[in-house]
């Protein structure tokens, strides 16, 4: 078990049962971005707060400053002078996550058009390459627009994993790695979806920007 995932597990004891699958979690993402991939994140209603959540945390610092390599920065100087000096210096180095909420204008034409169930499904099958990766919430298993993003990251080639609850949702079957959290009650699920994938952004940090053990 990883630092951050024993840490954790120390705090939020009710979750060593997943333990395994939240290293897993980390390894898959973290093997994603180290191959220059993706991580396309979705879910609905407060899961959709949290992928969008997720992203934040990997676009920018989450516990760190990530400041660009003093390169890039001296890039940015003799380019553009001072205000480049100056830009270059409150830019953070990020990894590659996109939330499939960011496109309104796509879902609600898409959704009006064609099928509000596949507006997940068509982002990642226009967006995605082999090799990525797509996290999805869906807090009691079963959210039909995130098992049809399931089914398209499988045709793809784009791994899958799961944040989900005590359930035993019919989305499952269609993941590479299912976190199933020990409870049954939404509100409940999501207090534990929270710290789990704070540690899954903190051992994703700590791996490429260093900061001490994953």
């Amino acid at each position: 078990m990883r630092k951050t995932v024993q840490q954790l597990i120390e705090r939020r004891p009710e979750l060593r049962g997943c333990a395994d699958a939240i290293d897993r979690m980390i390894d898959l993402a973290g093997d994603t971005f180290a191959r220059g991939g993706t991580l396309f994140t979705c879910g609905n209603g407060g899961s959709a707060a949290d992928a969008d959540h997720i992203c934040g945390e990997l676009l920018k610092g989450f516990l760190q400053l990530r400041p660009l390599a003093s390169d890039m920065q001296e890039a940015f100087g003799n380019r553009f002078g001072d205000e480049g000096r100056e830009t270059a210096g409150k830019l953070q180095n990020g990894l590659r996550a996109v939330s499939l909420l960011s496109h309104p204008g796509f879902s609600s034409a898409f959704a009006n058009d064609v099928d509000p169930d596949l507006v997940f499904a068509q982002q990642l099958w226009a967006l995605a390459r082999p090799g990525d990766l797509l996290l999805a919430i869906s807090t009691g298993g079963n959210a039909s627009n995130v098992r049809k993003a399931l089914m398209a990251a499988a045709v793809k080639g784009v791994g899958t994993i799961l944040l989900t609850g005590d359930r035993n949702g019919c989305c499952e079957k269609y993941a590479d790695c299912v976190v199933a959290v020990p409870e049954k009650e939404t509100y409940r699920i999501q207090e534990l979806h929270l710290p789990i994938y704070h540690a899954f952004c903190m051992a994703l940090e700590a791996r490429f920007f260093g900061g001490g053990e994953e």
